[in-house]
């Protein structure tokens, strides 16, 4: 080796240690998920470990970028790029594997994270291994697009441009605090937890060991003198996470839940479902659903709702129905935290549609859509509900009607409620009833907002403590079938949002000028299954029409306002008297202690409503008073 080989074997060695955290969790972000935690974390460090070159033909590589932080030594962009070349390697089938740090007795893996850094685990699950390389570049090593790149083409990739694209897809998706959960304990294989292993099989093993210890070895000196019969050594094991991945698509090894299995547990969801459906026992059907979610074709049309994964199953779901729908057969399977929609249209390549169902309870694990058509759709309904009406949102006053349910659980078609953009002339929604056997009979309000899973839909009266004092209620009420008359419309904005259920807060009541007639203030609050929420302030008269909608005067997305974590809310807007003369209206919720304006108009007040005349077109900002002291500045679309 010359003189200046061995320098570039120095530096590179002084990068390994001095930036060996930096570099396992890079390799661990690009291992592929089904190696399972342990292995992961066992990997990424014998990456590392490996990363150190023997030869001089890395040294060329020595001109690739660093990132645009402070520069480390030039040794770093050397190891980097044998990091990423070993980790992306493992994602192919080896013809050997190499060899991990040993570590008996013991079960390693990083800290666990909360919501946030699970949704991103999940996200990158779903990502190629070059695409997960570009996600650690771009957010961990901060390089710019054109770097990243440079460094993938020098790590093999095949196409780095289409791994750059998904991994920007990725950050736009999940916002600018991806950067931040990489960097958590919830993707640091340097900082894990361990827990022992089967200790009762290890001791059994040790002694089994003994007892077997000569024949083991004389065993071992014949296969190695004659090898298999013909000569060959004999197969290797196969790996337990692909001995786990077949399982999980083995129709034989679905769950199945008995029979009113519901009715004795405390966990009524999804789990208590049991599978339904005249072809629920068609194995060469589940066979084939299961082989399209554990890999689908190029030609399957695969759909999931906002922060949902596509990944494979990592454990045998659980069956919830096979049937046919509308001359279509579909299977419809749950993995503990999704749904998953298998159909088989006739002429047409296979669908898959997966939706997020983690923490589903009785009324969000009431019901999915089991089919679709031209303006209308199919519930598949829980075993426990009893009965099943549908109405219209826009039409309080009028009666229910009755929605027939077939033996397994399928309904008659319901119409669909107006796409964003269209004419919102009805909103269907179904009102489904609990079996006395779970609890106390409970009535509650599913709406379709084009995903797998439909709407739940609350109301929560105005109170004095805001929404941590007055728990959402069941949308059912006179008073509650009001309100959502008139905001029943705003929901065309939140179809294929991943949107769990929606709770309308009529937040404040006011006193319209000159005519004394009333006002109601709404914040609704979308929330969705992956997290964050989506809040729409809305003004309307009382003296409006039913099916008139509510103006809209307010939007925020990700944000806790109108929950029990953000009950403080302003909302803003101008209306006209019949006089002709404008006025500017405000109103805070209950834990607003007061309003202020500036402007044009400079006004304040300890009420939490306030009507100031105003040009129509004056310049005025509203801000509602907090406790603190602080401000908070009303709510704009």
């Amino acid at each position: 080796m010359d003189e200046r080989t061995r320098a570039d074997v120095e530096r590179a060695e002084a990068a390994i240690v001095e930036h060996y955290p930096r570099l396992v969790r890079l390799a661990h972000l690009v291992l592929p998920p089904a190696m399972g935690r342990h292995r992961r974390v066992l990997t990424a460090h014998g990456i590392v470990q490996r990363a150190l070159p023997s030869t001089g033909r890395e040294r060329a590589r020595a001109v690739l970028p660093g990132q645009r932080g402070p520069r480390p030594e030039p040794g770093y962009p050397l190891v980097r790029s044998r990091v990423l070349e070993l980790a992306l390697a493992q994602a192919k089938p080896p013809r050997w594997r190499s060899p991990l740090p040993v570590v008996w007795g013991l079960r390693l893996f990083p800290r666990a994270g909360g919501a946030d850094e699970l949704a991103l685990d999940q996200a990158l699950s779903a990502l190629s291994a070059p695409a997960r390389a570009a996600v650690a570049l771009w957010h961990l090593e901060e390089l710019n697009e054109d770097e990243v790149l440079a460094v993938l083409d020098a790590a093999g990739v095949a196409d780095p441009g289409a791994a750059q694209r998904a991994a920007v897809a990725l950050g736009r998706d999940l916002g600018p605090g991806t950067a931040a959960l990489l960097n958590s304990g919830e993707f640091d294989p340097c900082t894990v937890q361990a827990r022992p292993t089967d200790l009762l099989r290890r001791r059994q093993g040790r002694r089994a060991a003994v007892a077997t210890a000569v024949v083991l070895t004389a065993g071992a000196a014949l296969l190695t003198a004659a090898g298999g019969p013909d000569g060959t050594p004999p197969p290797a094991q196969p790996d337990p996470a692909t001995v786990r991945a077949r399982q999980a698509l083995d129709p034989q090894r679905l769950v199945r839940a008995p029979d009113d299995a519901w009715a004795d547990t405390s966990r009524v969801d999804f789990t208590a479902w049991s599978p339904r459906g005249e072809y629920a026992g068609d194995t060469a059907l589940l066979g084939r659903a299961l082989r399209v979610w554990g890999a689908p074709g190029r030609d399957v049309r695969v759909t999931a709702a906002d922060g949902t994964s596509t990944r494979p199953p990592d454990q045998p779901p659980r069956l919830l129905y096979g049937g046919v729908i509308d001359g279509v057969r579909v299977v419809v399977l749950h993995d503990g935290d999704r749904l998953v929609r298998y159909a088989e249209p006739e002429g047409a390549p296979a669908e898959l549609e997966f939706a997020r169902v983690d923490n589903a309870d009785l009324t969000t694990a009431g019901a999915l859509v089991i089919g679709r058509g031209t303006g209308w759709m199919r519930y598949l309904i829980a075993p426990w509900i009893t009965d099943t009406t549908t109405r219209d949102l826009l039409r309080p006053a009028a009666p229910e009607k009755a929605l027939h349910v077939a033996p397994d659980g399928v309904t008659d078609r319901v119409p669909e409620p107006p796409a964003d953009g269209a004419v919102c002339g009805q909103w269907p929604v179904a009102r489904l009833r609990s079996s006395a056997r779970v609890t106390a009979q409970h009535s509650f309000l599913l709406t379709d907002l084009g995903d797998l899973t439909p709407v739940h839909l609350t109301y929560g009266p105005a109170a004095s403590g805001g929404p941590s004092a007055a728990p959402p209620a069941e949308a059912t009420t006179p008073a509650a079938l009001l309100s959502w008359a008139h905001t029943a419309c705003s929901l065309r904005g939140e179809r294929g949002a991943g949107v769990r259920s929606v709770n309308n807060w009529a937040y404040a009541r006011q006193r319209l000028p000159e005519s004394g007639a009333g006002a109601t203030w709404v914040c609704s609050r979308a929330d969705t299954w992956r997290g964050p929420g989506r809040v729409t302030v809305q003004f309307h008269p009382t003296v409006a029409r039913p099916e008139r909608p509510a103006r809209v005067v307010g939007r925020a997305r990700d944000t806790a306002a109108c929950s029990p974590y953000g009950p403080e809310v302003v909302g803003e807007t101008r209306w006209r008297a019949g006089s002709g003369h404008w006025y500017l209206l405000a109103a805070g919720s209950p834990a607003v202690r007061g309003l202020d304006v500036t402007g044009a108009v400079r006004r304040t007040t300890r009420a939490t409503t306030l009507a100031v005349g105003v040009p129509a077109s004056a310049p005025v900002r509203v801000a509602g008073v907090l406790a603190s002291g602080g401000l908070l500045h009303a709510m704009r679309r």
